[in-house]
């Protein structure tokens, strides 16, 4: 094998292991290398032949493909073929699961027995408890649901974007009805508090939808709602048997209008897994997974720019969780004082509050709480955080912003992802940069400037993921975040953490051992 045929070979080699790593396909790659250089990018065919070795890249194209993936020349032009390993496989979902032993105690007769009565005896709605099964199957399958993006483009055709115009063609195309009512807001009480509640829009079997006028003030809504509505046309043949959309109301649930009691009903399954099917059809029929991606890719995953297209900020963050090439993202939706109305967590990271009741110790240092809480400082704002869970130390990042529900009900929306498979698919030892920020954040009371290697590594992953505001969250401090505020590891406690025996015991021994070392 000549020297030139040698080299392109390795080059092809790594160049394929490495768009392959970032979840990247060749026209896309070529996409990502046209934003930084439109006249030298190379084309898709190019670009193939490069990875099977028959073309060795030009200096332009080399340094295309190096900005790109943050990697020196030399290192695709030497002569070692080695590629890195795959990344350890991340488990989905927030919580661990458990065995269900012994068996005879988790036989099917049982538990249809038992559940009834656990949620009769801890006031969950049988709503509530479908969506928490929901949402487990919606993690551990990292939201993919091909069925549903299929049903969303054949009725769509991949069109993006489309207007409220088109949504209304497609409602009339497919023998739906519009109709249209006045309605405004209404005090309504959720649990222990009160909040506004409005109808938006309802399906009236078989092919009758009503739209609140407020609507069409409100273009990205009125997508949404027009879309979800046609889903559930397509998908269930109109037959009714999905809940009506309303703003506020009763949390982990999708309100109606009537009062919702603790315990199960025959409908409550498909009642939730049928608002769910309609909720990402909707998603998928106006963000449409590859055009969408592009569309993400252009805009470096800013949320805000949804509004050229007119798309509302929480369906370009749920949307991106599931058409992004990287597979570790979670998202929030969250109500005051601590309510989680919508959660995905794709990436495993654990709940900071429950969405069926609150939770009496959060911890204040999330984003997404401290934003629920401060009624000043900017409506939007980006945050890497190291969560210590336990042992071990987890690094995230988040996009947050506040936003008002369509009753004037404020809420807080986040999107985030798990650094740690980013800096291993970059080739840095992610633990040493996990420990090193974790260890300053400790040194400075819970937060402080990332180090410069640490920056340094954050930055070149953030530019291959393509992700503009993880870079933007470098520039203010990270802060030590914990699952619950009595779990805080600062050494001055945040401020409402409250003690537990747990710590305290941890503080006496943890206090010995050090005086036993002092005494030495």
């Amino acid at each position: 094998m000549s020297l030139h045929t040698r080299k392109s070979h390795f080059l092809g080699v790594k160049l394929r292991a490495l768009r392959k790593r970032n979840g990247l396909t060749l026209e896309e790659l070529s996409a990502r290398c046209i934003q930084l250089d439109s006249r030298a990018a190379p084309s898709v065919s190019y670009l193939s032949m490069i990875e099977s070795g028959k073309r060795v890249p030009s200096e332009d194209v080399l340094g295309i493909l190096s900005t790109l993936f943050q990697r020196e020349a030399r290192w695709f032009l030497d002569d070692n073929p080695e590629t890195e390993s795959p990344a350890p496989k991340q488990r989905a979902g927030g919580a661990a699961s458990v065995p269900l032993e012994p068996a005879f105690l988790f036989s099917k007769d049982l538990l249809q027995a038992a559940i009834p009565e656990l949620l009769a005896q801890t006031g969950t709605t049988g709503r509530q408890f479908a969506h928490l099964l929901i949402r487990s199957h919606q993690e551990m399958s990292r939201n993919d649901f091909p069925d549903l993006e299929r049903a969303a483009e054949n009725v769509g055709e991949r069109k993006f974007p489309l207007g409220a115009d088109d949504l209304m063609q497609l409602c009339r195309h497919h023998g739906l009805t519009l109709r249209w009512f006045d309605r405004k807001p209404v005090l309504a009480h959720d649990k222990d508090r009160e909040l506004r509640s409005m109808v938006r829009s309802f399906f009236e079997a078989p092919r009758t939808v009503y739209l609140n006028r407020e609507l069409q003030s409100d273009p990205a809504r009125l997508k949404f709602d027009l879309a979800s509505h046609l889903g559930h046309k397509v998908l269930h043949e109109g037959d009714g048997l999905k809940s009506a959309h309303a703003t506020g109301g009763e949390m982990g649930g999708s309100p109606e209008g009537a009062e919702f009691t603790a315990g199960m009903n025959a409908r409550d399954v498909l009642h939730a897994w049928r608002d769910f099917e309609c909720s990402f059809f909707a998603g998928a029929l106006l963000a449409p997974k590859v055009p969408f991606r592009r569309f993400l890719a252009r805009e470096s995953y800013r949320v805000e720019s949804g509004e050229k297209i007119q798309l509302t900020p929480a369906l370009v963050m749920r949307r991106m969780t599931k058409v992004s090439p990287y597979p570790y993202w979670h998202f929030f939706d969250a109500y005051p004082p601590g309510y989680l109305r919508a959660v995905y967590r794709g990436n495993g990271i654990p709940l900071p509050w429950g969405n069926m009741a609150q939770v009496t110790d959060p911890c204040p240092q999330w984003a997404v709480f401290r934003m629920l809480k401060e009624n000043r400082g900017a409506d939007r704002g980006s945050q890497i955080s190291v969560l210590r869970d336990g042992d071990q130390s987890l690094l995230y990042c988040c996009h947050s912003r506040r936003a008002n529900d369509m009753a004037g009900n404020p809420h807080v929306l986040s999107v985030g992802i798990d650094l740690v498979p980013a800096l291993r698919s970059h080739g840095v030892d992610a633990e040493n940069i996990v420990a090193s920020i974790a260890g300053e954040c400790l040194h400075h009371h819970g937060e402080a400037r990332i180090p410069k290697a640490a920056t340094e590594a954050i930055q070149g992953a953030a530019r291959v993921l393509n992700i503009a505001w993880v870079e933007d969250a470098l520039s203010a401090p990270a802060r030590i975040i914990c699952p619950r505020s009595t779990h805080c590891p600062r050494t001055d406690h945040c401020d409402g953490a409250r003690a537990s025996r747990a710590r305290e015991i941890t503080d006496v021994r943890e206090e010995i051992v050090s005086r036993a070392k002092r005494g030495r």
